[in-house]
């Protein structure tokens, strides 16, 4: 968060003004050491108050038994979908902060000379009309990430698979079969297997594919790195599958359990957090709130350009978010388990039904 120091500093100030007998300190950290920092400070006699962490890694701290738990009563403003998915053990440990849900960005030229009439809404649609966008146009459909962190563990959400020990079933192996066709009759490039999010979005503004699912704020970078891509550009929204909710990420705070003021480091964050500080944020990063009634803002209701729309259509995806992907403390773990499966079958080193049966007899 050091870019945005004035911002942060501004909310401190003004807490502190409330709060004379209240001195915040804070401390931005990378993000590649953020996890081993927080771990090494949790365990000692004198831990930060709030701590800003992703849910999987909040999740564990959680099993560990070395967070607060928060009042349920004190988060009322926020999206109630939103606190029920950062729930562990039925309990909550973790405060919302800011969120984001991935759109679809899209070539519409490339898309018009593939002869498609209709925009395709689904990972099935688009796996559908992929062998005809290749023929038309010379680009593959899209580079799905699915080797990512949680990738592919969102699209099997999406189908209502969450489960590593219900993996063997027909929804599975429907969306593994699925991506290992297109991976084997080259309609998703070879890289597909390894690349990442920032890689694949190199891939879009070269030209080479048609669709890319990631965040609003992807638009600045294709904005300027790729001015002719980005003149070609729109958006809709993100792919689903036939449950038809949109996944979502969030950043959230936690309070540890020998952090020595936890109701002032708790009414700080509530501050921090609350629906005129979010928006202020969100108008700075492009990220999505999660205060409800921030989320009914103006802000999100403007369709004037192109970076409005994908910000309206991405907050409005929050509006169907259920059932949502819940963090487990093994997360990781699950991720990486499923991801080497992904590769696997991709390559062809098994039956999908042999491999989704190894995978789901996985106890972590």
């Amino acid at each position: 968060m050091g870019d945005f120091a004035p911002y942060i500093n501004e909310v401190i100030s003004s807490y502190e003004s409330a709060h004379p007998d209240i001195k915040i300190k804070w401390i931005d950290v990378p993000f590649s050491e953020g996890e081993k920092r927080t771990l090494a400070a949790v365990m000692t006699d004198f831990p930060p108050d709030l701590i800003n962490l992703n849910p999987d890694f909040s999740a564990l701290l959680a099993q560990k038994g070395t967070l607060w738990e928060i009042p349920s009563d004190k988060l009322n403003s926020f999206k109630p979908e939103i606190v029920n998915a950062l729930k562990y053990n039925g309990k909550i440990y973790s405060i919302p902060w800011y969120a984001t849900s991935a759109i679809t960005i899209y070539n519409k030229t490339l898309f018009e000379k593939s002869g498609i009439k209709t925009l395709p809404k689904t990972y099935a649609g688009l796996a559908f009309v992929s062998s005809r966008i290749k023929k038309n146009t010379g680009a593959y459909s899209y580079l799905p990430t699915i080797t990512e962190n949680d990738t592919m563990l969102k699209i099997l959400n999406k189908y209502g698979v969450s489960e590593l020990k219900d993996m063997n079933n027909a929804k599975s192996r429907e969306v593994f079969t699925m991506f290992k066709n297109l991976y084997q009759e080259d309609l998703i490039p070879p890289e597909t297997i390894t690349l990442t999010h920032r890689e694949a979005l190199e891939q879009y503004m070269a030209g080479k594919i048609v669709f890319y699912q990631g965040g609003a704020n992807f638009l600045t970078m294709i904005k300027e790195n790729a001015p002719k891509i980005y003149a070609q550009t729109d958006v809709s929204e993100q792919l689903k599958g036939p449950v038809g909710q949109n996944d979502f990420s969030v950043m959230n705070f936690v309070i540890p359990l020998r952090a020595k003021y936890k109701p002032e480091a708790l009414d700080f964050c509530l501050y921090l957090t609350n629906s005129e500080n979010q928006l202020k944020l969100a108008k700075l990063t492009n990220v999505i709130v999660t205060d409800k009634t921030a989320l009914n803002d103006e802000f999100y209701n403007d369709y004037s350009t192109l970076e409005s729309k994908a910000r309206s259509i991405s907050a409005k995806q929050l509006n169907k978010i259920t059932p949502a992907l819940r963090q487990k403390a093994d997360q990781k773990e699950i991720n990486l388990i499923i991801n080497q499966t992904v590769q696997s079958v991709l390559l062809n080193k098994d039956s999908v039904e042999n491999l989704l049966n190894k995978l789901s007899m996985f106890v972590l």
